[in-house]
Protein backbone atom coordinates (compact mmCIF):
# COMPACT_ATOMS: atom_id res chain seq x y z
CA UNK A 1 0.00 0.00 0.00
CA UNK A 2 1.28 3.08 -0.62
CA UNK A 3 1.30 6.22 1.81
CA UNK A 4 -1.13 8.26 -0.81
CA UNK A 5 -3.52 5.18 -0.34
CA UNK A 6 -3.20 5.39 3.25
CA UNK A 7 -3.66 8.97 3.64
CA UNK A 8 -6.97 8.34 1.52
CA UNK A 9 -7.62 5.49 3.43
CA UNK A 10 -6.94 6.70 6.80
CA UNK A 11 -4.07 3.77 7.24
CA UNK A 12 -1.47 3.39 9.97
CA UNK A 13 0.34 6.14 8.53
CA UNK A 14 -2.46 9.15 7.75
CA UNK A 15 -1.93 12.47 9.03
CA UNK A 16 2.12 11.17 10.51
CA UNK A 17 4.35 13.77 10.79
CA UNK A 18 7.34 12.65 8.79
CA UNK A 19 9.30 14.24 11.84
CA UNK A 20 8.08 12.12 14.02
CA UNK A 21 8.13 8.69 12.26
CA UNK A 22 8.03 6.74 16.13
CA UNK A 23 5.28 9.07 17.36
CA UNK A 24 2.67 7.12 19.00
CA UNK A 25 -0.96 7.25 17.40
CA UNK A 26 -3.14 10.63 17.52
CA UNK A 27 0.26 12.71 18.96
CA UNK A 28 0.74 15.80 17.04
CA UNK A 29 3.85 18.34 17.09
CA UNK A 30 0.81 20.87 18.04
CA UNK A 31 -0.31 18.90 20.50
CA UNK A 32 3.39 18.62 22.18
CA UNK A 33 3.40 22.14 22.07
CA UNK A 34 0.76 22.70 23.82
CA UNK A 35 1.40 20.17 26.38
CA UNK A 36 5.05 21.92 26.86
CA UNK A 37 3.25 25.32 26.81
CA UNK A 38 0.98 24.41 29.66
CA UNK A 39 3.99 22.69 31.82
CA UNK A 40 6.32 25.86 31.01
CA UNK A 41 8.79 24.60 28.62
CA UNK A 42 9.23 26.44 25.19
CA UNK A 43 10.19 23.59 22.62
CA UNK A 44 13.21 24.51 20.30
CA UNK A 45 14.77 22.01 18.21
CA UNK A 46 17.10 20.63 20.96
CA UNK A 47 13.48 19.74 23.10
CA UNK A 48 11.90 18.50 19.29
CA UNK A 49 15.15 16.04 19.13
CA UNK A 50 14.94 14.36 22.81
CA UNK A 51 11.59 13.76 22.02
CA UNK A 52 12.04 12.02 19.16
CA UNK A 53 14.45 10.09 20.65
CA UNK A 54 12.05 9.17 23.52
CA UNK A 55 9.58 8.26 21.02
CA UNK A 56 11.92 6.21 19.20
CA UNK A 57 13.20 4.51 22.54
CA UNK A 58 9.48 3.33 23.15
CA UNK A 59 9.16 2.17 19.42
CA UNK A 60 11.98 -0.43 19.55
CA UNK A 61 11.31 -1.19 23.25
CA UNK A 62 7.82 -2.68 24.55
CA UNK A 63 5.99 0.20 26.22
CA UNK A 64 4.43 -1.91 28.95
CA UNK A 65 8.11 -3.09 30.44
CA UNK A 66 10.45 -0.05 29.62
CA UNK A 67 12.82 0.16 32.68
CA UNK A 68 13.54 3.07 34.07
CA UNK A 69 17.16 2.98 34.46
CA UNK A 70 18.08 2.00 30.90
CA UNK A 71 16.14 4.43 29.53
CA UNK A 72 17.55 6.70 31.45
CA UNK A 73 21.11 5.86 30.47
CA UNK A 74 20.33 5.30 26.68
CA UNK A 75 19.64 9.23 26.59
CA UNK A 76 22.53 9.65 28.53
CA UNK A 77 24.71 8.20 25.92
CA UNK A 78 22.51 9.82 22.98
CA UNK A 79 22.82 12.79 24.40
CA UNK A 80 26.27 12.68 26.01
CA UNK A 81 28.04 14.95 23.13
CA UNK A 82 25.45 17.50 24.39
CA UNK A 83 25.99 17.03 27.95
CA UNK A 84 24.06 14.06 28.63
CA UNK A 85 20.93 13.80 31.52
CA UNK A 86 22.07 17.00 32.82
CA UNK A 87 21.42 18.77 29.79
CA UNK A 88 18.30 16.70 28.94
CA UNK A 89 17.20 18.04 32.55
CA UNK A 90 17.86 21.74 31.65
CA UNK A 91 15.91 21.10 29.12
CA UNK A 92 12.76 19.47 30.73
CA UNK A 93 12.90 20.60 34.60
CA UNK A 94 10.09 18.49 35.39
CA UNK A 95 12.50 15.17 34.49
CA UNK A 96 13.29 13.89 30.82
CA UNK A 97 11.59 10.92 31.33
CA UNK A 98 8.43 11.86 33.23
CA UNK A 99 7.93 15.14 31.87
CA UNK A 100 9.32 14.37 28.20
CA UNK A 101 7.38 11.37 27.76
CA UNK A 102 3.99 13.94 28.94
CA UNK A 103 4.79 16.02 26.20
CA UNK A 104 5.80 12.89 23.65
CA UNK A 105 2.37 11.29 24.70
CA UNK A 106 4.01 8.58 26.15
CA UNK A 107 3.58 6.70 29.38
CA UNK A 108 6.19 7.64 31.62
CA UNK A 109 8.58 4.70 32.76
CA UNK A 110 7.45 3.08 35.98
CA UNK A 111 9.31 4.98 39.04
CA UNK A 112 9.47 8.04 37.05
CA UNK A 113 7.22 9.99 38.78
CA UNK A 114 6.27 9.64 42.41
CA UNK A 115 2.86 10.98 43.12
CA UNK A 116 3.58 12.12 46.74
CA UNK A 117 7.13 13.61 45.38
CA UNK A 118 7.34 14.57 42.02
CA UNK A 119 9.67 13.81 39.49
CA UNK A 120 12.20 11.18 40.17
CA UNK A 121 14.01 11.29 36.91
Amino acid sequence: MSLMDEIIGGGEGAGRDSRFPHAPAGWTAALAAESARREGVELNEEHWEALRALQEYYARHDAATVNLRELHDALDEKFHRQGGIRHLYRLFPGGPVAQGCRIAGLKAAAGATDLGFGSVA
